[in-house]
């Protein structure tokens, strides 16, 4: 399909469901007051770990968000987060939710589903006290006939099925009816920039008319914590985890686990205009590339960052000149702080100096995948409020990192085109450019 023909694509709706609040104001506020959402980890007991903190959902409730909470209830937490994104997002789109008869104007064979998330245990403590019945000290083996004893009278019916990455999706087609194009990814910190990404191309390409698209994770469990905590990607800053995360400082020692869930509405604009609803922002571009490199590096020459941005550039028929803000990855650790701002001199040469960049997991802490859609919003917030969010703890700059991090405090300033970029593991890269929506 050449361009002429390609349907223009919207954002109609947004909600999230984060470490700083259940909704889009409680998240803008945290972040325009410079809040941090870390503190010590109380999901489980991390006393004897190397990171005994985190950026956790307090205070959750799943029956806030449906009238038919027994649906979901023994789904993973991050399905249950999704739903509480969805029914924001679902509002201000004005798109009817856990009806027969929805009157908003949506053909749900025409509305389709695209979101990042990850694989998890529904219950920890379960799946964990499940292989210490199963282990054999006296031969250092697992017994499975002891395993399979336990497992059969405590795991739940359901255990396994929910713990797959393509659950989040599922709820929330169940609860929006979405008979669509229903869809996941699992790119590491990538999937929900790449989820949105994706489902803009389903809607440029006609394949469907309204895509909710984004993202829901948690890996804020013994496992998870652990595993990144052997990678050394985790700060271990236990005495100030407010301040943990600290990206592009010299001091940076690795991201803040967080969790939440993310989703933006999309929308063909002829549709938006059709059901007359409010439009936030543009979507126009999007990059995706792999480094193809190692699977926790990225490329020392920033290769696959590159490319996604040059991409994403290329596909919004954009120069470097023209992007007013760019929301990064901006972990907090060592290499991906200095890698990314690397790609991002390559790509925007003398334009850097002129182009503000900031990190919203300074405040947030990392959403895994979740990460990138919430970011994006904050894109969408900056063009709306003409503010650029702020990369806290800025206090000690690396002296190899030099660009205009928006250090400690939001910024007015006009923004009208802002990109979102995110990298994963595995060398995944993908990037969303947005514009102010123009008529």
């Amino acid at each position: 399909m050449d361009d002429k023909n390609k349907n223009r694509v919207v954002i109609t709706g947004m909600g999230i469901i984060c470490p700083l609040g259940h909704s889009i104001a409680e998240m803008w506020d945290g972040i325009l007051n410079c809040r941090s959402g870390m503190a010590e980890t109380t999901i489980f007991d991390a006393a004897t770990y190397p990171t005994k903190f985190c950026s956790e959902v307090k205070n959750y409730d799943l029956t806030k968000y449906t009238k038919n909470p027994e649906l979901h209830s023994k789904g993973n937490r991050h399905s249950k987060f999704a739903i509480g994104a969805a029914n924001e997002a679902c509002r201000q789109a004005k798109i009817d939710v856990e009806t027969d008869s929805p009157a908003d104007g949506i053909n749900r064979r025409r509305m389709g589903i695209y979101l990042g998330a990850g694989e998890g245990p529904v219950d920890s403590n379960i799946f964990f006290n499940s292989i210490v019945q199963g282990w054999d000290e006296a031969t250092n083996t697992m017994d499975w006939a002891k395993w399979h004893a336990y497992s059969a009278g405590n795991m739940q019916a359901n255990f396994e099925l929910e713990q797959e990455p393509n659950m989040p999706a599922a709820h929330v087609s169940v609860y929006t009816g979405a008979r669509g194009p229903v869809r996941s990814c699992l790119t590491a910190c990538a999937a929900s920039t790449q989820a949105i990404g994706e489902a803009f191309k389903i809607l440029q390409n006609g394949q469907a008319d309204v895509m909710i698209a984004g993202g829901a994770h948690s890996m804020i469990h013994p496992l998870g914590i652990m595993g990144f905590n052997r990678l050394t990607a985790l700060s271990t800053r236990n005495d100030r985890p407010t301040t943990a995360s600290r990206p592009f400082t010299e001091s940076r020692d690795g991201f803040v686990i967080g969790e939440g869930a993310a989703i933006v509405i999309l929308e063909t604009l002829e549709s938006a205009k059709k059901r007359g609803v409010q439009i936030l922002a543009e979507v126009i571009g999007y990059g995706s590339t792999s480094d193809a490199f190692r699977v926790t590096d990225m490329h020392e020459e920033a290769r696959g960052a590159v490319s996604a941005i040059e991409a994403a550039l290329k596909d919004a028929n954009l120069t470097n000149k023209d992007i007013d803000y760019v929301s990064t990855h901006g972990t907090s650790t060592s290499e991906n702080d200095s890698i990314e701002t690397l790609a991002l001199k390559t790509v925007f040469k003398e334009e850097t100096k002129n182009t503000p960049v900031s990190s919203i997991k300074s405040m947030m802490g990392h959403l895994i995948g979740a990460a990138g859609a919430a970011e994006l919003i904050s894109c969408v917030l900056a063009i709306r409020d003409g503010v650029l969010p702020p990369t806290i703890n800025y206090n000690d700059p690396d002296p190899e990192l030099d660009l205009d991090y928006v250090p400690n405090k939001p910024r007015k300033a006009d923004v009208n085109i802002a990109m979102k970029e995110s990298f994963g593991f595995g060398g995944q890269n993908n990037v969303v450019i947005i514009k102010r929506y123009e008529d």
